[in-house]
């Protein structure tokens, strides 16, 4: 056998082995290997055997630099394993279904299985997928089986969208005159009900298996009343047998406490009673109220904070009574308030950056 003479000449046997040692593709590094061994006058036969390969697929990678370069020491994989089931416009058109939910009067469920999935891209798409195979799909999509969250049928997301988009807006027109020229803070407040009833999260446990965990049906509760400033990564928290205009001054004053000297808050807030001004609720001269549209909870991070503390401190227990509900709640915002950084990962939001 006649060995092919190495006919290129950009790389010598030194940038050879620096190249692969870079390469992330180890069949393509063993070839590059292989040929700086050529170069460096070791015969064909023994640089084929230390790199994993005999004489005549040695052979073939020389010819394959020779025309291409280092992209010819690659593997190329077109036209190679099964072809793909869905085309990219009707992985699009899949995408799109799961995105927007299921039609109860045309596919005949709330909330999209595999299995359905399945038999809507058989009709209109002529094959039928194996549901592990929509699955996958899904999972390659970036879906994940998730828990919903309950939304009022009366939310705008007209009106959502608005506030986000004119939220800088809407803070500087909520600052009063005298705050004006002081930093500003925007925090973010809301009220969780804690109570022995509870709340249940999910676990570790055998697939296949229902996991048990503790469950009071008991009726006594209290209020954590809780507001964060993700800017500076604390918050400030009261544990309150009621939710009331009463309680809100309290947390009011609370949150008054904890401004920065000198600072001005914007705390935004739902549109529950007792966050209306006039009657018995009272607002510090260094805090102003920035209603959130009505029915809009999931643009509050606060609720994000409820989840975090639910999933992590507050579920799957009983308590013996009101003072222990008390002691739970105290423990959990404590240790929040303990890990600032958490605070603004949690409650950070893009759209509610404000330079004033």
């Amino acid at each position: 056998m006649v060995a092919v003479a190495l006919t290129r000449d950009e790389h010598t046997a030194a940038d050879l082995r620096r190249l692969a040692a870079a390469c992330r593709d180890a069949a393509a590094a063993r070839r590059m290997l292989a040929l700086a061994l050529v170069l460096e006058g070791s015969p064909r036969a023994v640089a084929a055997e230390t790199c994993g390969m005999d004489r005549q697929t040695l052979r073939d990678w020389v010819h394959r630099y020779n025309a291409e370069g280092l992209a010819g020491l690659s593997n190329r994989y077109e036209g190679l394993g099964r072809k793909p089931l869905l085309t990219p416009e009707q992985t699009a058109a899949v995408a799109e279904l799961v995105r927007t939910g299921p039609d109860l009067a045309t596919h005949g469920v709330v909330r999209w299985r595999r299995a359905d999935l399945a038999a809507v891209i058989e009709q209109r798409f002529g094959v039928r997928p194996d549901v592990r195979t929509v699955g996958k799909l899904l999972r390659r999509l970036g879906f994940r089986r998730l828990s919903v969250r309950p939304r009022h049928p009366g939310h705008d997301a007209a009106a959502q969208e608005a506030h986000k988009k004119n939220f800088a807006d809407l803070v500087a027109a909520a600052i009063p005159e005298h705050a004006r020229g002081k930093p500003i803070e925007l925090w973010w407040q809301d009220e969780a009900r804690v109570g022995q009833q509870g709340t249940l999260t999910r676990v570790w446990a055998a697939k296949g298996s229902r996991p048990p965990a503790p469950r009071d049906q008991r009726y006594t509760w209290a209020y954590l009343f809780g507001a964060v400033c993700p800017a500076r990564g604390t918050g400030a928290g009261l544990v309150l047998p009621l939710a009331n205009g009463p309680a809100m001054t309290l947390h009011l004053a609370e949150i008054s406490r904890q401004v920065a000297p000198g600072a001005h808050a914007v705390v935004t807030l739902d549109g529950a009673g007792w966050h209306q001004t006039g009657g018995k609720l009272r607002v510090p001269d260094n805090i102003s109220l920035l209603p959130l549209p009505p029915y809009s909870p999931e643009l509050n991070p606060v609720e994000n904070v409820w989840q975090f503390l639910r999933q992590n401190q507050l579920s799957n227990r009983v308590f013996d009574g009101y003072d222990a509900i008390v002691d739970a709640c105290c423990t959990a915002w404590n240790a929040l308030i303990d890990d600032p950084a958490r605070i603004t990962s949690i409650a950070t939001r893009d759209w509610a950056q404000v330079k004033i």
